[in-house]
């Protein structure tokens, strides 16, 4: 009998396979899997086999990342970092000190601000120019779907009140037509193209931090949701590329290619070559990125009927579809012929009907191939379009941090929904019970890249550590066991990887061990336990001791 590299003991083993939810002992020879169960497995150990005694620890199927941006999240971990606090003094001491430390730098770049720490989410390039009157500071928002510009910045990029909005943005101004200092959506690239791009060994330092972070938190794969370049950030498919090739990317990476919504079919080739030449080891971009609208707090999420504005009246505004409804389903149509799969970014419900409405324009043309397309976000879904996930074979891609009530959802969104809308948030039950398959990420750096706490809003539909006791849409909680198996077999279902996600023999030896066992404890309390160890392919990529 073949002995094994490395055997665990003494569980629990939370094996995610529906014929065998719970044993004891796991062994792993190579890269792989050799057996699951309990005291049988440990005739596998020989006198070389690395015997690792769980004591009760909970061992898992490694987390998987539905919806990332790992490569701009360690970019931004050594930028000004405003992501720790909602306090607008404190964010003005961090830019002050980041400033001070760094004297020869041209422009502050950095983000992570909140629109909650400030009415209506408009900070203003005065509050900026307070603390760095002479250089430039661009400070892109926690969602990443706004920038904050002090008055330097402004005037170097030509920014002025004279400046029209983008087709796909929107200049926010003062009563004279002057630019307050923050830029929506598209509007963001008009200052973005001055900002210093990052060399390629930027990028890859960042790449290589992100990674150490993610293994800390139990992931051992990923699908980056953006690699192209975008409202003036750099493409990040050279640092994929070189960590593949040089044996320092551990994790399992598949990247969405991003489909320049400025363009229509004739990028369709680029993107062929594109994925032929982004593939090396454990490295491949096999989906594409199509982002149909914006978000609902700056109201550019698509919708079917209009926002409401301060006084609960309608607005002329339903939000913006990036792409022509009527050409995404062409363009679908063809990406899913060519084998590729669809990575939607669809917040609104009238974004999420025109993405259903390309795939099922897809299913006709095609047939049901396995390509594998999914809907990130997810926030406003109208009833009627949730059955159609299940028969059309759409992967709802959810971020289930975002599903609670905290200041930025009951300050700047509810109001501007009403309550009918309202309540078609983040329906993660609804979607379960209606047979739709569920994975999950993060949309890191936007918010928390941690499963643990993903984890623990859509058991309890809470954030963390939360104590009003308010739970947000309660019908529509998941129980722990479907929501780890979002991010586990969920997302390796979508990244491609179908040997990972559940622990079972043959199937890649990529886990996660915790220091505690969240099935057996208080739902309240899934985010206080901690990741011990992770392993990719049978190697230990992290340990907290």
């Amino acid at each position: 009998m073949t002995k094994a590299d490395l055997v665990f003991t003494q569980g629990p083993v939370h094996t995610g396979d529906p014929a065998r939810t719970r044993a004891s002992s796991l062994a792993v020879t190579g890269e792989r899997i050799s057996a699951v169960g309990h005291d049988e497995v440990r005739e596998l150990i020989g006198p070389k086999t690395e015997v690792v005694d769980l004591e009760g620890k909970l061992l898992l199927p490694g987390f998987q990342d539905s919806h990332i941006h790992a490569v701009y999240g360690g970019l931004e971990l050594a930028e000004c970092d405003l992501s720790g606090t909602v306090g607008v003094d404190e964010y003005l001491r961090l830019l002050r000190e980041f400033a001070r430390a760094h004297p020869d730098s041209t422009w502050i770049t950095g983000g992570g601000w909140s629109l909650e720490s400030f009415e209506g989410g408009l900070p203003t390039r005065q509050l900026l120019d307070s603390v760095v009157p002479d250089r430039p500071v661009y400070l892109v928002n926690r969602d990443h779907h706004g920038a904050w510009a002090n008055t330097r910045a402004l005037e170097l990029a030509g920014v002025g009140r004279d400046t029209p909005d983008p087709d796909d943005g929107r200049i926010e101004r003062e009563a004279d037509g002057t630019p307050s200092g923050v830029l929506q959506e598209g509007a963001t690239g008009l200052v973005a193209r001055l900002v210093p791009e990052k060399t390629a060994t930027d990028r890859l330092d960042g790449l290589l931090r992100a990674q150490r972070l993610l293994h800390s938190l139990g992931i051992t794969g990923w699908q980056d949701a953006l690699l192209g370049v975008f409202n003036g950030q750099p493409d990040p498919s050279d640092a994929y590329l070189t960590a593949a090739r040089e044996g320092t990317l551990t994790a399992r990476v598949n990247g969405a290619l991003w489909w320049d919504r400025a363009r229509g079919a004739d990028q369709i080739p680029e993107l062929v070559s594109r994925r032929e030449k982004l593939a090396h080891g454990r490295f491949r971009a096999g989906s594409v990125k199509i982002m149909q609208d914006g978000i609902a707090e700056n109201f550019t999420a698509a919708m079917t009927t209009p926002y409401l504005d301060g006084c609960g009246c309608a607005t002329a505004n339903s939000g913006l579809s990036f792409v022509d409804p009527v050409a995404l389903r062409a363009y679908v149509t063809e990406l899913d012929a060519l084998d590729f799969q669809v990575h939607f970014h669809a917040l609104g419900d009238r974004a999420v009907r025109e993405a259903l409405d390309a795939v099922e324009a897809a299913r006709t043309a095609n047939g049901r191939r396995a390509t594998r397309h999914h809907l990130a976000h997810l926030q406003v879904v109208h009833p009627d379009d949730i059955p159609r996930f299940a028969a059309l074979g759409a992967i709802a891609n959810i971020q289930p941090l975002w599903a609670s009530h905290e200041p930025q959802m009951d300050e700047l969104t509810i109001p501007y929904l009403g309550p009918e809308r309202a309540a078609w948030q983040y329906p993660f039950g609804s979607l379960l019970r209606a047979g739709a398959t569920l994975a999950a990420g993060s949309d890191w750096s936007v918010s928390s890249p941690d499963p643990l706490e993903g984890i623990h809003v859509a058991v309890n539909r809470m954030q963390p550590g939360a104590t009003d006791g308010r739970v947000f849409l309660p019908e529509q909680r998941l129980d722990l066991a479907t929501a780890v198996a979002a991010y586990t077999a969920g997302s390796a279902h979508v990244n491609g990887t179908d040997d990972a996600g559940t622990l079972r023999p043959g199937h890649l030896a990529d886990l996660v061990v915790l220091d505690r066992d969240i099935f057996t404890g208080p739902a309240e309390e899934i985010h206080t336990a901690r990741v011990l160890q992770t392993y990719v392919g049978g190697e230990r990529v992290y340990s907290a001791s």
